[in-house]
């Protein structure tokens, strides 16, 4: 799937919140010096999860963590949303390690992202979705890149 970092691009606070976890994973929040986030090459890709709990809790996670790190008013009075990557909608999101524990602790990205740029993301990841009918689990693995469109 493709997000665009360009600066009339609806999801451009998401893309560049996913190319900072490819490109500096170890500069994002939470802190792992191993930090490798999956989803940008098919060594590591992503899996799409149907489970609600889980991805529920995979956005709790993100939520945990984005007031430990950025404070409990990382949305500014609504303004910004919690992004997490990989996505709450994948097997890899931010929560994994709590139902596998043979996956490393800490291997996502949280950052704040304005709130209409980040739903524009989430927008685009449903659109994928729905589109190229990615299926969820193993069977069918998925990967993200970053463009300047």
């Amino acid at each position: 799937m493709h997000y665009s970092t360009s600066p009339r691009a609806p999801e451009k606070g998401a893309a560049a919140h996913i190319k900072k976890a490819f490109t500096n994973p170890k500069g994002t929040q939470p802190p792992n010096a191993k930090k490798d986030v999956p989803g940008k090459d098919l060594r590591k890709p992503l899996h799409r999860n149907l489970d609600r709990k889980r991805n529920d809790d995979n956005r709790e996670a993100a939520r945990k963590n984005c007031r430990k790190y950025f404070g409990k008013n990382y949305s500014q009075g609504n303004k910004y949303d919690c992004d997490e990557f990989p996505f709450a909608a994948t097997y890899e999101g931010s929560a994994q390690h709590d139902y596998d524990r043979n996956t490393p602790v800490n291997n996502f990205s949280v950052q704040p992202v304005i709130k209409k740029e980040n739903g524009a993301g989430g927008a685009l990841l449903l659109s994928f979705f729905a589109k190229y009918r990615i299926l969820e689990g193993n069977d069918d693995a998925f990967i993200v890149k970053i463009d300047q469109r």
